[in-house]
């Protein structure tokens, strides 16, 4: 599928406890010159509701969500948000990083920029911030996806494995080269080569004077995965009042019996998955997951308008 071409734009919120965080706004190019330092409402000729904000998972970053922002942005306002501690964003030493500090940020950034009430897109960790978000302001969020994020806890030895695996990154990587063969090749954990993997490694990496490493604080993203990784998660999402989407790739982190249960737990809630893809669903087959993502959002969207409500 075609991608139109947008321009971005950077606008900061202030999070939780004061942490700034980057939003990054795909729009049209301006017919005139924008109000310098604007920081919230909806551009002229968007109506209100119609805002998108997508929710990155895991050492991800607003970036990630380009192509997808990009068709987002023909029909509704697409904003995607750096969390704290990741990508443009302040990275407080010591944190908070927890699901409460998450969920307030994603918050402040629908009530600042004027987004609400929203669809909320989130991969991984960022989707369990979306629909935590869903469950506790149901006035803010119009439509929910869910990318590849289990609801079932994931347990200490998870967390281990996990610190086991940073452990084990050849830093610093002489060449961004080397980051995308590493991690879509060469990496142990992998089963088989995945460029797509690569690439999305390649974008969270940053040259200094020794070599290309991460922007993000691996013991960061460890005290941030500990806040979830051992509780599960169900009892939220029983709380999501608007209609959800759970995607999954084929061969994801997201089994498809345990998606098919949250579709059941969510009171309104739908299934799609996406073959050939893995847990990174948006980066392995963008075209595949625009099919099941863009009716959804199209249906739901279109229902708040045609009732005046927020379908919740």
């Amino acid at each position: 599928m075609g991608v139109p071409r947008r321009m971005v734009r950077r606008i900061d919120v202030t999070g939780r406890g004061g942490v700034r965080l980057a939003a990054w706004e795909f729009t049209d190019p301006p017919k005139e010159q924008p109000e310098v330092g604007r920081r919230s409402g909806a551009p002229s000729g968007q109506r209100p509701g119609s805002g998108v904000l997508l929710l990155h998972g895991l050492m991800g970053r607003a970036s990630h969500w380009a192509t997808t922002a990009r068709w987002l942005s023909g029909s509704y306002r697409a904003v995607c948000l750096d969390q704290r501690g990741h990508g443009r964003s302040d990275k407080p030493s010591e944190g908070p990083f927890d699901r409460e500090s998450f969920v307030a940020d994603a918050e402040a950034a629908i009530e600042q920029l004027g987004l609400g009430p929203v669809a909320l897109i989130g991969h991984s960790m960022g989707a369990l911030t979306a629909w935590q978000l869903a469950a506790k302001r149901p006035d803010l969020v119009r439509s929910l996806v869910i990318c590849d994020m289990r609801a079932s806890p994931l347990g200490e030895q998870s967390q281990r494995e996990w610190e086991q695996w940073f452990e084990h990154w050849p830093l610093p990587f002489a060449t961004l080269a080397d980051v995308r063969r590493w991690f879509g090749e060469e990496d142990p954990t992998l089963e088989r080569p995945n460029p797509s993997r690569g690439d999305f490694y390649a974008e969270v990496m940053a040259e200094r004077s020794d070599g290309w490493r991460p922007v993000f604080s691996r013991r960061q993203m460890l005290l941030a995965r500990e806040t979830w990784v051992y509780d599960a998660h169900w009892e939220e999402l029983a709380q999501v009042r608007c209609p959800a989407l759970v995607v999954r790739g084929v061969d994801g982190e997201l089994g498809r019996a345990e998606a098919q249960e949250m579709v059941r737990v969510l009171p309104r809630g739908s299934y799609a998955e996406v073959s050939d893809a893995g847990h990174l669903v948006h980066y392995d087959q963008p075209d595949g997951w625009r099919v099941a993502v863009e009716p959804f959002l199209r249906r739901t969207m279109a229902a708040g308008d045609e009732e005046g409500v927020i379908p919740c």
